[in-house]
């Protein structure tokens, strides 16, 4: 998982990754990334963050439906709270730290509406989405309207 996490070139991340799940399942492969995301250097969350693109679950659809089949959802299920351990974790080094790498990769897959958050962390949801809107990164600020819930 190190070399992927510190690979600078994305479209070789895949390369480091697949074998890794081959050998050792999603759940591992995840859950290392997890941990690079929450206790490693500003340069290891980055690299943690674009590594778990490839972690990514497939769901499958019923045909001609938008409802998943019973093992996709299945599936889903058996990741929702390690999926909730990295939205929180992404979510705190994206509010914590300053550097704009990181920011940059956290933002596109960090959920930005309140609803999908628990309580304690709403006030993280508003500090993230107040951070976007006023950086003075153009791709921060632009993003940040896309993923968000209009203004009220």
């Amino acid at each position: 998982m190190r070399a992927a996490v510190h690979e600078p070139d994305p479209s070789h991340v895949s390369q480091l990754v697949r074998p890794a799940l081959d050998a050792y399942g999603r759940r591992r492969v995840r859950v290392a990334l997890t941990e690079y995301l929450e206790d490693g250097t500003v340069a290891d969350a980055a690299g943690a963050i674009r590594a778990m693109y490839w972690t990514a679950i497939g769901l499958r659809y019923q045909p001609g439906t938008r409802v998943l089949t019973p093992e996709s959802a299945a599936e889903r299920d058996s990741y929702q709270e390690l999926s909730r351990r990295t939205a929180k974790a992404a979510l705190r080094r994206f509010v914590d730290e300053h550097d704009l790498d990181l920011r940059r990769c956290i933002l596109p897959n960090l959920s930005l509406r309140r609803a999908s958050h628990p309580a304690e962390l709403q006030e993280l949801v508003t500090r993230a989405l107040e951070i976007a809107r006023s950086s003075d990164d153009e791709y921060l600020r632009h993003r940040v309207e896309l993923q968000a819930d209009p203004r009220p």
